[in-house]
This record gives structure tokens, sequence and C-alpha cells, in this order.
């Protein structure tokens, strides 16, 4: 017996931000595109270039919507097509074979792009014409449409053409971010992939992030019953917002912290972290002209008449969680980039503080449990 509910939803319900954003950006991407075909001389905008829209605005992180994808597919979709115009006109072959071609062409060039199949039909529906014109304004076109793409999607904080993962991490250096390293090298990825026959849906890079989340879980699955309050440190050392950083960087040498809470009136008010001092002194050392070591020296010199607070270089908005936050919520918020410490609060006073260390601490615990 059929099962209908196949015919249902198969994507997750988006959220409000999703539809602002692909919706006013394909908007925007189309009418842009169009204006400066026109200013060109090579037209309007044609049918496909609204399905380039969905994927290069909806979902800018499939293989399909990238801009090699886009940009060589549709353009080599209407070379195809406009050849076997030329070569079998106003046949009722042409249209497709045109669009069978198309898609070949595009499969053998790994430039795999729906709307290429459209170009495809829509140029064989046609006549030979002007080769160039025609051209233009597919390639031009979604030149365009790829070129505001990147702008918008990069200013709505998404990333396009999505991050493969042989370019630089986020420290700069080949290593993937921690959460990705599962183990597979992009060459096993994309055997994965292949084997499956779902390259041309899902990217290396998002499988990668896929089993790298997946893994996550788990390990907040395994960290099941434990909680902020059972691997806090309780007996916390901290600094009121007008302590001078003199005062700070004492208790980060001689307590061994890395981070120290700040507080007034019993109320959280910031953190501070070792490298907020070395940022500082970095500023000062470009502002006075001096080396970091000397503008450093100066920093945290507690003889000076005014000194600098810690007020003034405390983070603020920092992460926090509650004593009965499960300990598998702070892996995500300790991870690589994050925070690198959290604090612990009931109400607005401090109670504890979680560290990364604490959390390795609690991980190593826990997995010697599970295999004894």
């Amino acid at each position: 017996m059929m099962d209908w509910r196949g015919f249902g939803p198969a994507m997750g319900s988006p959220k409000a931000v999703d539809l602002a954003r692909a919706g006013l950006g394909a908007a925007l991407g189309l009418l842009l595109t169009g204006l400066m075909l026109r200013g060109t001389g090579l037209g309007w905008l044609i049918a496909p270039f609204g399905a380039t829209a969905v994927l290069a605005y909806a979902v800018p992180s499939s293989p399909l919507a990238q801009p090699w994808s886009v940009i060589a597919g549709n353009t080599l979709s209407a070379l195809v097509a406009l050849a076997v115009l030329t070569a079998l006109p106003q046949t009722s072959v042409a249209v497709p074979l045109a669009v069978g071609l198309a898609i070949a062409a595009m499969l053998a060039a790994r430039a795999l792009h729906p709307p290429g199949g459209a170009v495809a039909l829509l140029v064989s529906l046609g006549s030979p014409g002007d080769w160039p014109t025609t051209l233009g304004t597919v390639a031009v076109g979604s030149a365009l449409l790829v070129a505001i793409a990147i702008l918008w999607n990069g200013a709505m904080g998404r990333v396009y053409p999505f991050r493969q993962p042989a370019q630089p991490g986020p420290h700069g250096t080949q290593d993937p971010r921690p959460e990705a390293r599962i183990g597979l090298d992009p060459a096993e990825l994309a055997a994965i992939l292949e084997e499956y026959r779902q390259s041309a849906n899902l990217g290396v890079a998002d499988l990668a992030r896929l089993v790298g989340a997946a893994e996550q879980a788990a390990a907040a699955r395994r960290m099941e019953g434990f909680t902020a309050a059972d691997i806090m440190s309780r007996d916390l050392v901290t600094v009121g917002p007008g302590a001078p950083l003199g005062t700070v960087a004492d208790l980060f040498r001689t307590r061994g912290f890395t981070s120290l809470p700040v507080v007034d009136g019993g109320r959280l008010r910031g953190v501070i972290f070792q490298i907020d001092l070395i940022r500082r002194a970095r500023e000062d050392a470009f502002r006075q002209h001096s080396s970091l070591l000397a503008a450093l020296a100066k920093l945290i010199d507690t003889h000076r008449k005014s000194p600098p607070k810690a007020g003034e270089i405390m983070k603020t908005g920092v992460p926090q969680v509650t004593p009965s936050t499960p300990v598998g919520a702070l892996l995500p918020l300790l991870a690589d980039g994050g925070a690198e410490a959290i604090p612990v609060v009931e109400g607005s006073a401090i109670v504890g503080i979680v560290t990364r260390t604490d959390l390795v601490s609690a991980l190593a615990q826990r997995l010697a449990l599970v295999q004894v």
C-alpha cells in the first residue's frame, strides 16, 4: 500500500529570517541583473534566471548553486543549444536533443546547474540568431547574479561561495575546525558521496559539517546526567570593574587562570581573558609607536597615576548558563572560536565558571566510565 506521506513536504520548516533572506535577495539580485543587462544592451532577464536565483539566494551552500555551476552551467547549455539549433534548425528533435546534450555537457564539466536545462530549452525554441548576443546575455547575466549573491549572502552572514575543506581554516591554517575533524579526509568524503550518488546534492564540506555535528551530538548524549553544576569551579576569584590591570595580571600569573569574572555588588558584569591584556597592549603599542613588551609593561604598571581598569577591557555579553544546564549544551559554546570560559549564574549572581579544561576533564572521566 502506498504511503501517501511521501508526497508531503520533505523540507523542514524555514525560519522567518530564511524567508526574508531568500525572497528579498532573489528579488534584489534579479532587479539589479536586469537593469545592468539592459544598460549593456544585452536585453533583459530570461526565465531560467529565476531558477538560478532560487539556488544562489535560497540554498547557497548547494553544489548546484556554486559560481562555477551557475556561470559555466548556464553558458555551456546555451552554447550547446545554439550548436544543435544551427545543425538541426526547425526540427522536432532539436529541443530535446539540446536539453539532453546540455545536461551531459554540464555533468562532464562538473558544472551541473538545473536552470541550465531551461536555458538550453529556451535557446533551442528560438532561431540560431545572434550567437554573441545570446551567449553574452546568458554568461553576463549569470555572472551578475553570482556577484550580487556573493555580496548579499555575505551581508546576511552566510558563506558564499561555500568554503571547501581544502581552504584555510579559521586560524589561517589548513586544519579544519575541531568539530569537522572526523577522521575522514576530503577525498574519503568525496568517495562516499560518489558511492551513494549524492555528489550533485551534497558538497564535501556539507557532509563534513553534518558528520561533525552528529559526532558532537553523540558526545553530548554520552554526557547525559552531567550538568554545569557538576563540573564548574565554585571557589571563584573575581575582580571589580575598578581593579587596575596590574592586579589582574598578577592574578593571572600567580593563580594560573586564563579568565577572571568581573563582579560588581555580586552581579556579573563581564569576563577578562588573558588575551584581552595582550590585545590592549598591542593597540597601545601601535598608538604609542612602542614595542609590545614596553606597552604591556606600562599597561600593568600599578604605580601609574591613572592605571587602566578591568572594566575598560572586560568582555560583556559572554554566553552564560545556569547550574542545571546539561554539559552537552556547553560543547558548542566552548568549541574552537567560541567562548574560552562560561560563567554559571543564578539570576544575576555568578555561582561558578566552566572552562574548556573543566569540559575536557569531564569528557575524559565519562569516557573512562564507558570503557570500564
